[in-house]
This record gives C-alpha cells, structure tokens and sequence, in this order.
C-alpha cells in the first residue's frame, strides 16, 4: 500500500469535488480551510513521528472532514463526510479496520470533541488549531459571515462574541503538543474576545438597549447565555518559557551525567584490561588453572567498555538544510546537527524566519527536548547494559577464580 499515492489522490478528489460543486455560502468551511486543516495535521504527525498506515488515517481524515458541508446538511456533515472518505478508500481497497479508524477521526471532530485515541486527537486539535493562532480574529470572523448566510439572518455582534468566547472557554487541545505550542496564543485570543465583548456591550448600552435584550432576541435560535466578566487570566507564556528552560537544562545535566558514569566504567575496566593483558596473562602457563576465570574477566571488561562508548559515541546529521525545509517547517534549527555545515549568512537567515513565526518556534524548541530525550533514553540504556555486565561479569569472574584455586589447584 502506497501511503504517498492514496493521500495525493484523495486530494485530487477533495480538490475536484469543491471546484465542481461551487458553494457560495462555504466561505469559511471551503477548500481553503481543508488544506489549513491538513497542513495542521501534517505538522502535529511529524512531532509524533506516525508511521505510513496511521499517517495515512490522519491525512485522509483531515481531508474528509468537513466535506460533508458541500454535499450533505451542515447538521449531519460528519457522518456524510465520514460516509465520502469510506466511499473514496473503497475504491483505493484499503481495508476495513483503516476505513474505520478514518471514520472514527472524523466522528470525533463533532462538537463536543470526544476523541478516544492519538490519532483521533490529532485530528480534532488540527480541526480547531485556528484558535491558537493569530489567524483566530480573521477567521472567526469569516465564520461569523457563514452562519449569516446559511441561516438567512443577520447574528449581532455582541451575540456571536458571546458564544464564541463561551466556546473558547469551553474548549481544550487534547494532544500535549498543541497544549504547548497553541495555549499562549489561545489565552490571548480569549483576552481579545473579553475586550470585544465590553466594548459591544457598552456600544449597546449608549444605544439605551441592554446586552441581555440583544441576546434574548436571537436566544430561541443560538441559546447563548450572557458570560459573566471574570479577571483576567494572566498569561502561560513565562510559565511556557521556564517550563521549556527547565526541562530542557535538566536532560542536558542527566546527559552529562551519564557521561560521566560511562567515563567511569571505561576507565575502570581500562585498567582491569590492561593488568590482566600485562600480568596475568604471563603468568598463565604457570597457573594453567586460571585460564578461564581470566577469560571472563576480560570478556568483562572488554563487553564494558564497547557499551560505555556507544553510550557517548556522538551522532551528528548531515548539517545542511535548505529554504524549502524551512519554509515547510521541516528542520530544527536549534540542534546544532542541522546546520553546521552551513554558512553563518545561511543560518541567520533561517533562525529570523523561524522567530517571525511563533508555531515554528515553539515547535522546534519541543522537537529539541523531545530528540534530547529521546537520546537520554539510548544513553541510559546502553549505560545500564553496561554496568550490568559489569556487575554479573565480575561476580562470575571473582566465583570463577575462587574455584579454580580452591578445586583446581596447581601442583608445584
């Protein structure tokens, strides 16, 4: 199964789907939104690292989804999104447990979000990552357009503020990576939403007609409550940043760490070697009977020292990367594996473009902590192989030797 083909031809048919059934009304649900939505997904499956059938899941889920709002009712647009996307695999012969992985992404993404599992919780957050970005003002607005025109009717202001702010309330991301790179910006926007709320209700009042009697004329068809004012939240971003610094400082300080015991371990077994290569092993045609202790003490300490190494042995990329990768958000431009082949005119380049972009930013520096832990997790476990041959070896060793001089003794 050819991951790369399927997911390019349900784009295709996506694409061809949306330019033959024009819809005027879609302004915000269109084909503009599907491949924001999309671009989403790609970026939050490349931090979890998906294999092909799960990244086939998401993308053809992300592709799908709202799909249902060109060619079935706006109420039901999940399952008849859900519907398409089985009728598309159908003709790939994709099987029947990947076509309801794909449904069930889908199905989640029905407010309320009820997600059951990680690829379902990509989706959903990719569905709504708007709201952590600083596109959420420019689009809620667009969406504000697009109730107007398929309800025929015109939605006040401070009416559409009010649900919106009680929606971003209510609402949480469910993958921890969207929690860490879109929560700052969120915030923000729930500020900015407050704020627009208080001015309208002012502007209301100045007009002599209270918030409560604009809400009440459109209540038996939105249902929004009026928000209470509640004090302003402060802001996640220094929290964001100590929590990224600290993290960040403490797999540095255990790398070290482990450096320094597998620095231990080789200089320790080092000399073991050398004592056993330079004295015993000369004394061994006089003591025939501590050839084999003597074997296995050295096998120790030679197994010891190959695992300590490979637990500090570095490991450095290629060191280039190119505009494109920075433009798709492909390279980390903090791990200095991705660029020290490159020219400091090349480099400075690529890290302005990254500040200017606040999800890159926040999306490398989680990259970095993840790939340090990941490397913290080989270092330690090669580390702990090693001093468990260590351990066992020198027991058996040491055994091994007591019962060569004990049982075996050499007739002088």
């Amino acid at each position: 199964m050819q991951t790369s083909v399927i997911i390019d031809a349900a784009q295709q048919y996506v694409t061809t789907q949306y330019q033959n059934h024009p819809h005027p009304n879609l302004v915000y649900h269109n084909l503009e939104h599907t491949r924001q939505v999309v671009a989403a997904a790609a970026q939050i499956s490349a931090h979890y690292r998906l294999q092909d059938t799960d990244l086939l899941v998401v993308y053809i889920a992300a592709w799908f989804h709202d799909l249902g709002y060109l060619l079935g009712e706006f109420k039901t647009h999940e399952e008849r999104g859900a519907s398409l996307a089985r009728e598309f695999l159908n003709t790939q012969i994709i099987p029947l447990n990947i076509q309801e992985q794909v449904s069930g992404c889908i199905m989640a993404t029905k407010m309320p979000q009820e997600p059951h599992n990680l690829l379902e919780e990509i989706v959903c957050d990719a569905d709504l990552f708007n709201f952590g970005t600083k596109e959420f003002r420019k689009r809620t607005k667009v969406l504000h357009q697009e109730i107007e025109l398929t309800h025929e009717k015109e939605i006040p202001g401070a009416d559409w503020t009010a649900g919106t702010l009680k929606l971003l309330e209510a609402h949480h991301y469910h993958t921890a990576y969207c929690q860490a790179l879109l929560q700052e910006q969120k915030e923000e926007n729930i500020a900015w939403l407050k704020k627009r709320l208080e001015k309208q209700e002012e502007k209301a009042e100045k007009k002599g007609e209270k918030l409560e009697e604009v809400v009440a004329k459109e209540s038996n068809k939105l249902k929004i409550d009026k928000p209470k004012k509640e004090a302003k939240e402060p802001k996640a971003g220094r929290g964001v940043e100590t929590m990224f610094r600290t993290t960040s400082a403490n797999h540095i300080r255990l790398s070290a760490m482990a450096d320094s015991k597998a620095h231990i371990m080789i200089s320790v077994n080092s000399i073991i070697v050398s004592v056993i290569l330079g004295v015993l092993f000369r004394k061994l045609e006089d003591y025939p009977n501590l050839v084999i202790p003597s074997i296995l003490f050295l096998t120790t300490g030679v197994v010891t020292i190959i695992f300590s190494v490979l637990a500090t042995r570095p490991n450095v990329n290629k060191g280039q990367f190119t505009r494109e990768d920075i433009a798709n958000k492909k390279t980390n431009l903090l791990f200095f594996g991705n660029f020290h082949e490159m020219q400091l005119e090349q480099y400075a380049w690529g890290m302005t473009e990254m500040m200017k972009d606040s999800d890159y930013l926040y999306g490398s520096m989680i990259q970095d902590i993840y790939h340090l832990g990941v490397v913290l997790g080989k270092k330690y476990k090669q580390l702990r192989i090693a001093y468990n041959i260590f351990m066992f070896g020198l027991i058996i060793s040491v055994l091994a030797f007591v019962i060569a001089v004990l049982f075996f003794p050499v007739n002088n």
